[in-house]
């Protein structure tokens, strides 16, 4: 495992430069922050560096995939099934991936992962029609792309940060990834609406589709060429099957399972609102941008200025945020409801994700410790926490979509989704908690 930063390195200024961490040098001197983002572990740096690349990879995957199947379909249940498909893939290639490290270097299988999803794409964009057996194939590819990126980038993230500096990593990386759904969609789904309208390639949005799967490959080609700049170790242990865990461990899963609940629905569930009562993925595009600016800055500075006994605070705030736009969606549905719930899903996903990572990663490092485990094992494992939730969510749309109506389901099935992550507060305090506890 690589070494991981101290105390001292994390909160390092630059020789003769003032505090970094003061709030004013943040906005009066940016140029100090280039300078505290070199004083990281250069491990660090080179993982942040190949996630921004890959960051303008994501929204088309997450966003315009959905919305192909959707246009292609007309069927908010075919991308519903195509998502479970992808999520199914995910836990069945981190399985697959464990067994490999043992083998393969990491970085190998992380390109690897990269590389599979503009593939998966492409192979997706040659299906002459949406079959129910293509969907499911090109979603098992999608989510084995997804399974080989998410399972390495998540113990290159543990091994080459801690505790103190978590924040801040997760931070800068939710910002880069804030700001790249700003503008991918804005770019990519005005490209599409200029097919759609006929100006370019004669109406087909199909080949648009294409072009854009093209840049996605060049992209993840890039991505795999920076991650190789730096030599990261495997996890020194190859065994991570594992069955019977701490019991601070299993609380983590049911953390994982309601955040799973609302992964499934925030992926699918704009795609399919935003065809159906706004328009095209034109504004699919306008409507992300609206407020990601401020919330890219936000996250920013949260992750600079935060300390971890701040975590709790930034999961309730997210919460609160989803929830009043799930209400907006249910009782507006319309374009105006839509919008707001999109709004309120871009600030409460990076919100969540900044406070959620820091606070499974300090676990696993407790946990790991207390059980002498290779860190894999806790990652591999907590994949089938988040599948549990996933699927649970998913199977409640498709159920709804089904047997009472595509209606009531967009409108509800959020709401009750929202409020059942309300349940993550109290679970989330006492896990800190515990951890803090046990690491004395």
């Amino acid at each position: 495992m690589m070494e991981k930063t101290t105390e001292i390195e994390m909160n390092a200024a630059t020789p003769g430069a003032k505090p970094l961490l003061s709030k004013r040098s943040i906005w009066q001197r940016p140029h100090d922050e280039f300078a505290f983002f070199l004083t990281m572990p250069r491990a660090m740096r080179v993982l942040l560096a190949t996630n921004l690349i890959y960051a303008f990879v994501l929204p088309v995957i997450e966003i315009f995939v959905g919305a192909y199947v959707m246009r292609s379909s007309n069927d908010p249940s075919i991308v519903a099934l195509y998502q479970l498909t992808v999520y199914t893939g995910i836990p069945i290639t981190f399985l697959l991936n464990g067994f490999l490290l043992s083998r393969m270097k990491i970085t190998t299988l992380y390109s690897f992962g990269m590389l599979l999803s503009g593939l998966s794409m492409l192979m997706m964009m040659r299906l002459e029609s949406l079959s129910v057996i293509g969907v499911g194939v090109a979603g098992i590819l999608m989510g084995c792309s997804f399974g080989f990126f998410w399972a390495n980038r998540d113990y290159l993230a543990l091994s080459t940060t801690n505790d103190s500096n978590r924040n801040y990593y997760y931070g800068l990386e939710t910002f880069f990834y804030t700001i790249t759904f700003i503008i991918v969609p804005l770019g990519v789904g005005a490209f599409l609406a200029k097919a759609d309208d006929g100006t370019w390639f004669s109406g087909n949005v199909n080949t648009a589709y294409q072009v854009v799967t093209v840049f996605v490959f060049i992209l993840t080609i890039i991505s795999s060429i920076v991650v190789h700049q730096q030599k990261f170790k495997n996890p020194e242990q190859k065994k991570f099957l594992y069955f019977r865990f701490h019991s601070l461990w299993n609380k983590m899963l049911v953390l994982a399972g309601l955040k799973g609940l609302a992964q499934g629905y925030l992926v699918t569930a704009p795609a399919i609102l935003i065809m159906t009562l706004v328009g095209n993925e034109g504004s699919l595009g306008t409507v992300q941008a609206i407020s990601g600016v401020v919330t890219a800055i936000m996250l920013y500075l949260l992750g600079r200025v935060t300390k971890p006994k701040h975590r709790i605070y930034i999961l309730t705030i997210g919460l609160i945020i989803f929830l009043i736009g799930t209400l907006a969606n249910g009782i507006l549905f319309s374009a105006v409801g839509v919008i707001a719930f999109v709004l309120c899903k871009v600030l409460f996903q990076p919100l969540h994700d900044i406070a959620y990572f820091p606070i499974q990663m300090r676990v696993i490092d407790v946990v790991a410790k207390i059980e002498g485990r290779n860190e894999f094992a806790y990652i591999f494992n907590h994949e089938f926490g988040l599948y549990i939730g996933r699927f649970l969510g998913l199977g409640l749309f498709i159920v709804l979509a089904t047997f009472v109506s595509q209606t009531f389901a967009l409108k509800y099935s959020l709401i009750v989704i929202a409020l059942l992550q309300i349940a993550s507060i109290p679970l989330a305090k006492h896990i800190i908690r515990k951890s803090n506890e046990l690491s004395k």
